[in-house]
């Protein structure tokens, strides 16, 4: 009933529409703003950047606070030769899934979010050691390719199949990782490019069309 709770709870904090909220104290619906997804992204093009790395913070923290809060209880309720164990991996990627499933189908606004770049990247984090590295990695890559073609859809896809690259790299390099103990990551990992994508497929084709929105774009002379 603890881990069911948990889970839940992610959930919940996950739908949290942080978007939307900042947008309506501006007193604009984000929904019928560009592309009218209710993240980062959209923000920015609302409200600008300063508001847009406001909201990818909360989004990021609604990731990364029931990963940590899971944690924190796992080591009250268990013992020190257990936390590591496979049950617990599986939960702390539950509470993790719960937390962006959350954010992308929210009880809250009729279960219509934004894509869960952010929030999985809370997740990513929160799995200290072993997503953290690999989730700074992946959001280094998606700064370079961001500042590269101006495209954030097609940096995030980039950078999620990159993700479990960069773990399994991880894994092979670092002394005392095994693909065995650890085989609940790597199937979590495995199946982040497939979401990320599938999330993605309005901007895929926009981007096909030459019609996707950049970012970071210069205003030209004579442009207001």
């Amino acid at each position: 009933m603890k881990y069911v709770i948990l889970i839940v709870g992610a959930y919940l904090l996950g739908s949290i529409p942080f978007g939307l909220l900042i947008a309506k104290a501006h007193g604009k619906d984000l929904r019928s703003i560009g592309s009218g997804n209710i993240g980062a992204t959209n923000v920015a093009r609302a409200l600008g950047r300063k508001w847009a790395y406001g909201c990818f913070l909360l989004d990021m923290l609604k990731g990364l606070v029931p990963i940590l809060a899971t944690m924190l209880l796992i080591r009250r309720w268990s013992t020190p030769a257990d936390t590591g164990g496979v049950i617990h991996l599986w939960l702390w990627i539950a509470v993790g899934c719960a937390a962006i499933l959350g954010h992308i189908f929210p009880i809250y606004v009729k279960f219509k979010g934004g894509k869960g770049v952010a929030t999985s990247f809370g997740v990513a984090l929160g799995l200290w050691p072993y997503f953290t590295a690999c989730a700074f990695a992946a959001v280094v890559l998606w700064a370079v390719l961001v500042l590269i073609w101006r495209y954030v859809s097609l940096a995030s896809i980039a950078a999620s199949i990159a993700f479990p690259v960069f773990l399994v790299l991880a894994i092979a390099l670092i002394p005392g990782r095994s693909f065995t103990d650890l085989w609940p990551l790597l199937v979590t990992a495995a199946a982040i490019p497939p979401v990320v994508i599938a999330r993605h497929r309005k901007n895929i084709k926009r981007l096909i069309a030459g019609t996707e929105g950049k970012v970071l774009q210069r205003k030209r002379n004579g442009d207001k």
